[in-house]
């Protein structure tokens, strides 16, 4: 059976916080969030952008947390304000947010599996089976 994997990477500046925590991270500070989407598919579909089925997923719209918050996205905003209550702002829950909220924008069958960065060295990444 074919296979195809689409991986995209991209940034955003964004601030947080995390809840309860004894230490530094606690208070309000920032970083330069990396994040690396990859989408994995057995066939290829359409999109809202082509109506072809050539693509696993459009890279427009994997990228979606790369705009600027006013315009849906979560570059400069604070992630405690813009994140449901459900989702805590470590680097753990800030990748199930951006994989829950992207998978609800492609077809059936689509796989994804999402890192993020925020720190040079550091990653943390959420997969569904």
């Amino acid at each position: 059976m074919p296979k195809w994997t689409l991986t995209t990477e991209f940034k955003f500046e964004a601030a947080h916080y995390i809840k309860n925590y004894d230490g530094p991270c606690g208070r309000l500070h920032g970083h330069s969030y990396r994040v690396r989407i990859e989408a994995i598919a057995h066939r290829l579909q359409a999109s809202q952008y082509c109506p072809n089925p050539v693509m696993v997923a459009d890279f427009r719209s994997l990228r979606w947390a790369k705009r600027d918050v006013l315009k849906g996205g979560l570059d400069h905003c604070v992630l405690n304000e813009v994140l449901p209550e459900a989702y805590e702002t470590t680097a753990e829950m800030i990748a199930q947010y951006i994989h829950d909220k992207t998978k609800k924008q492609l077809p059936e069958g689509v796989k994804l599996k999402v890192a993020v960065s925020e720190t040079a060295d550091s990653w943390a990444t959420y997969e569904d089976d």
